[in-house]
């Protein structure tokens, strides 16, 4: 039985591995050198500083995957608008993990007052991660052709978007 909680420091380890995993084999993320647990410690506390949410998914004390949102831009004005990434385990793949997990994320992001997630995902041909966020409700808007180099050729990102709360409807 896997269970959606947030994220805890004892889950970083877990979670830089399952990064480090996706950052040397995918098209996922354009990062190309793993982060280091400091790293990833560090991308975390800012994270939940600005009092965003950072989840984990665990099945038997075995952290599968996480999730967190993230302000789409530094800038103050975007504090409403957050982008979504979500990693999970190889072996986690193809039992609906990713899907229970990005929408607590989603359920998160409203509670924290998000009126918008946005979703980048790397390479175009990442048909899974589209599907996914396609499933829970985010809308494609556009396409950035050729934008990273990784592998040794050029990578696209899709742009999606999921409107929150009450989106645009009213002021924050």
């Amino acid at each position: 039985m896997s269970t959606i909680r947030p994220s805890l420091d004892a889950d970083i380890a877990a979670m830089t591995a399952i990064y480090g995993h996706h950052v040397l084999h995918g098209t996922g993320t354009f990062e190309t050198v793993p982060p280091t647990e400091a790293e990833m410690a560090a991308r975390r506390a800012d994270v939940l500083a600005k009092g965003l949410p950072w989840l984990v998914v665990e099945d038997a004390g075995k952290v599968l995957g996480y999730a967190y949102c993230q302000w789409f831009k530094p800038r103050p004005a975007y504090r409403f608008s957050a982008e979504d990434s979500i990693y999970l385990h190889p072996d986690a793949a193809g039992r609906g993990l990713g899907r229970q997990l990005l929408a607590a994320l989603i359920e998160q992001a409203r509670l924290a007052g998000l009126r918008k997630l946005i979703a980048v995902i790397g390479d175009s041909d990442n048909a899974a991660s589209v599907a996914l966020h396609r499933s829970l409700g985010f809308e494609p808007v556009g396409t950035i052709g050729a934008c990273g180099w990784k592998f040794g050729r050029w990578l696209d990102i899709v742009l999606m978007e999921k409107p929150l709360g009450d989106a645009d409807r009213t002021a924050p």
